[in-house]
């Protein structure tokens, strides 16, 4: 019970550093030559797998694994110890070779706006500027209010934003877009907010189904990714587990497909102590069939 509980408070940091470090800042990784797409892996089948073993998921912590929606850019975070500063590395493809552009130290977890224009981070957000970002900005008091611990917000195509709140007891809320003026977050209701640790929200492009994590009665045993699709009377359909093909007795989160609809990419816990420093946590990823297999027929 102490690992678990270290585990999610530790996955629900909010970071209070901000700002972009020096481009190709010094780090623990050492990276090799790498050409193709999906930073030169082999794509995955049916059952999850490390991605980019040995090179990205290797032992430590990696974690909250995504791809801008161009597909030519490629983020994640880690940590080398306990007491190091979480970071987020940031790789480019040019030239059909992947390179390590920029690293910043992590305030929020990060997703895109499925044009790539903006990056968002927990509370935050920078827009692209010239070949690079510009300074983190606030999303404005409708968010930024002390008693709500966001961590991960993503938005769809409308607009809509759909985030996590660990400071209200695990919960996710959606804002949407009317008439081009931003609603006040509601509280999702039990389908979405049922359960322990439900965070890390990922809504589709088009709002046809939305992603998240929980440990739930019924799970495998730890936080479990779920899915749930929008109805035909734009209501959200029943959670649905996603299976023994993502999911396993460990902890999973952080969910995100691929702006190409290919792929699932998401977070895996390993061991709760590896060196004996700080914990073993991958990113896997999946073939993203798997959501319209399990999608209501």
């Amino acid at each position: 019970m102490k690992n678990k509980i270290g585990l999610h408070f530790l996955m629900f940091l909010i970071l209070t550093n901000s700002g972009f470090a020096q481009e190709n800042k010094e780090s623990d990784f050492d990276f090799p030559y790498i050409e193709g797409a999906y930073m030169g892996q082999k794509p995955p089948g049916m059952i999850a797998e490390p991605f980019a073993p040995g090179i990205i998921s290797k032992e430590g912590w990696e974690i909250e694994g995504v791809f801008a929606p161009d597909m030519k850019e490629f983020y994640f975070t880690t940590r080398s110890k306990k007491d190091a500063p979480i970071t987020v590395i940031g790789f480019r493809q040019q030239d059909n070779v992947w390179k390590k552009y920029i690293e910043f130290k992590r305030k929020g977890e990060i997703s895109f706006s499925p044009d790539g224009s903006r990056m968002y981070m927990a509370k935050g957000y920078k827009d692209r500027k010239n070949d690079g970002w510009s300074e983190r900005k606030s999303l404005g008091p409708m968010f930024n209010r002390d008693n709500w611990g966001i961590m991960r917000l993503t938005a769809s195509s409308n607009g809509t934003y759909v985030f996590d709140d660990y400071k209200s007891g695990d919960v996710i809320r959606i804002s949407t877009l009317k008439d081009g003026k931003r609603q006040e977050p509601k509280m999702m209701g039990p389908i979405v907010n049922t359960g322990k640790w439900t965070a890390h929200p990922f809504i589709a492009p088009d709002e046809s189904y939305l992603i998240w994590d929980s440990e739930r009665e019924g799970g495998y045993g730890d936080s479990d990714l779920y899915i749930s699709f929008r109805q035909k009377d734009g209501s959200w359909g029943p959670a649905i587990n996603m299976g023994d093909s993502v999911n396993s007795d460990k902890w999973e989160a952080y969910a995100s497909v691929t702006s190409d609809g290919k792929y699932i990419l998401f977070n895996r816990l390993i061991d709760d102590d590896s060196n004996n420093d700080i914990m073993n946590v991958d990113i896997y990823w999946v073939d993203a069939k798997i959501i319209e297999n399990l999608r209501p027929k």
